[in-house]
């Protein structure tokens, strides 16, 4: 190896030295600032965002239900509220001993300890321990201080009308969602849109309102509603029919009182009912239906105004045609008859068919729209009545849950077809949901107009607009302007010839008053049909110079001997047009 020497130290002197030294540490910092710069500048918002995330959180702030009311006379009523109650949820992040929180919470609360501490142990920043908590309960969990415990303030539904149109109504469920009746139909325009808190918390998992960092979004509360209801009608409509219920030993039935002239719902009930703020005691879901649009049945002779109509309006028969009715007819291998009442063979008019409630009548009826017999003619022609005219077979739209269309047979399909034609012309073979039934005969006695059933008369936003619901028009020319006056003066022609038999009293003459019974036999769930069990209809005005109300009634399986229809629902008819002319003033005569 080669001695060092003094040249060797000449060569790096200390400047130089300093000089490499410095190029270093500049290197170094440089890597640090452009690190720095990445960290504070370019990736500030993920890492301020990182720091953040255990104090953090995300809150749905929930839109404010809509209201529901109601007319009462002059007066506006709300049928449906607001009630604010508490919400307890945990922070599991927050909680050491969930055991002893969780006792605590159970004795202040009642409920189920074990429940409280499993939710306490999820992996997540918040879980719901109970819901509607009162006010009182509320201040009690305050006061125990948990770490990680807090509530929060959410309204829930309230109906002060207890069982007031309870099926109309529906419910809202602890999911806040909205079930059966209105609260389903009209749940998204109800429920409004809920807002949005991301807020920094404290030490408690409580937000920090006021902290810069947290970002809120405010809810739209949901919209109000006012309904075509009458409240007193309601209330007293509802009385009759559980009365007459009572009177013909049936167990359940349904009535409502419709507008011809615009589809407005004045009253609908159903009974058994219930009383939406205690849903969850009903042990039998069928009571939540709302039967007057969610069950069809077959509707019997109530059908028979409609055949005439659908006749008249085609032209194949006149309001003054007699025809010689053999008290039967055969049909295939089967025979259509009357009931014991129609007075045997002879001649009869198109008011004998409705006032003595001739299945031969309204199967003779079906014959002239085939040219003097059943056949594919007649088949399609009343086929195009009850599905385009009269609307079967499809939903009105109105505003409740579970609503159904009923059904029609195909005129050219399936067996014996000319048999179960015969059946449908008298409301057998057939289904429709009793508003189904209510509308189509408004549509014939207001001159035409097929007008969507509706419940709502107007609704307001959370900016306070008013939209007023307009009538919607489903069907124009049901039948021609001349028909539907002469389909007024035969129905009246029935009351007036059966009012004794309905339990009516003799028409004053300062009312129009007209009306069809049915009894239908029930089918079997095997096929076939009851021997010994009815359903009972009536189906009917009130007016004065032209119809005001029509009124619709179903009583299901009556205990009374007689025809369900007559019986038992005729009855309950005459009650409530009693009502309306005594309480309500129902327009009379003005000529």
């Amino acid at each position: 190896m080669r001695p060092r020497t003094d040249n060797d130290e000449k060569t790096i002197n200390p400047a130089q030295r300093v000089q490499v030294w410095f190029i270093c540490l500049a290197i170094i910092i440089g890597i640090f600032g452009i690190r720095l710069f990445y960290l504070q500048v370019i990736r500030h918002d993920y890492y301020r965002k990182a720091a953040l995330s255990s104090q953090l959180k995300e809150y749905l702030v929930p839109a404010e239900r809509g209201i529901i009311e109601a007319r009462d006379g002059d007066q506006i009523t709300p049928i449906v509220l607001n009630e604010k109650k508490y919400t307890l949820f945990v922070d599991p992040k927050y909680i050491t001993e969930s055991e002893k929180a969780a006792f605590k919470i159970q004795k202040e609360i009642g409920g189920d300890a074990s429940a409280y501490e499993k939710q306490m142990k999820l992996d997540t920043r918040y879980a719901i321990l109970a819901k509607k908590l009162d006010k009182s309960q509320k201040e009690k969990i305050d006061k125990l201080d948990i770490k990680g415990i807090g509530t929060r303030e959410e309204s829930y539904r309230t109906y002060p009308q207890g069982e007031l149109a309870a099926q109309i109504l529906g419910f809202v469920d602890n999911d806040g969602v909205g079930k059966y009746g209105l609260e389903q139909a009209l749940n998204t325009e109800l429920q409004g849109v809920p807002g949005q808190l991301r807020a920094i918390t404290d030490a408690r998992g409580v937000p920090l309102v006021a902290n810069k960092d947290n970002i809120i979004t405010r809810p739209q509360n949901g919209d109000r509603v006012l309904l075509t209801v009458d409240v007193s009608m309601q209330k007293q409509m509802e009385d009759l029919l559980k009365a007459g219920l009572d009177k013909a030993k049936s167990k359940s039935g349904s009535a409502f009182i419709m507008d011809p002239y615009t589809g407005a719902i004045k009253a609908m009930a159903n009974y058994p009912t219930y009383n939406p703020g205690e849903y969850f005691k009903v042990e039998n879901g069928d009571t939540f239906n709302n039967s007057v649009v969610s069950s069809p049945l077959e509707v019997g002779s109530i059908m028979k105004p409609l055949t005439a109509a659908a006749a008249l309006d085609k032209g194949v028969v006149s309001k003054n045609t007699t025809y010689f009715d053999p008290s039967k007819y055969k049909i295939g291998d089967a025979t259509v008859t009357n009931i014991e009442e129609d007075g045997g063979a002879g001649t009869r008019s198109v008011a004998d068919i409705l006032e003595l409630s001739l299945n031969t009548g309204a199967t003779w009826l079906l014959m002239q729209m085939g040219g003097g017999e059943i056949n594919q003619k007649a088949r399609e022609t009343w086929y195009d009545y009850m599905t385009n005219h009269y609307r079967f077979g499809k939903i009105t739209g109105i505003e409740q849950g579970y609503e159904s269309p009923g059904t029609v047979p195909d005129p050219n399909k399936g067996y014996g077809l000319n048999i179960q034609y015969a059946n449908t012309a008298f409301g057998q073979g057939m289904s429709a949901t009793p508003l189904q039934m209510g509308a189509a005969l408004s549509a014939v006695i207001n001159g035409g107009t097929y007008y969507k059933p509706r419940l709502v008369e107007s609704t307001t936003n959370s900016k306070g607009k008013v939209t007023k619901k307009k009538p919607e028009i489903s069907g124009r020319n049901v039948v021609s302007p001349k028909v539907s006056e002469e389909m007024v003066g035969l129905m009246q022609g029935v009351v007036n010839k059966n009012y004794a038999v309905y339990g009516m009293k003799k028409p004053d003459g300062r009312h129009i008053i007209g009306g069809k019974t049915g009894t239908a036999q029930i089918t079997k769930p095997t096929g076939g049909y009851y021997e010994d069990k009815f359903n009972g209809t009536f189906m009917g005005f009130l007016g004065g110079d032209s119809p005001e109300y029509v009124i619709f009634v179903r009583v299901n399986e009556p205990g009374i001997k007689g025809y369900a229809g007559s019986k038992a629902a005729a009855p309950i008819f005459a009650s409530i047009t009693e009502m309306l002319i005594n309480n309500f003033n129902a327009t009379p005569k003005t000529r």
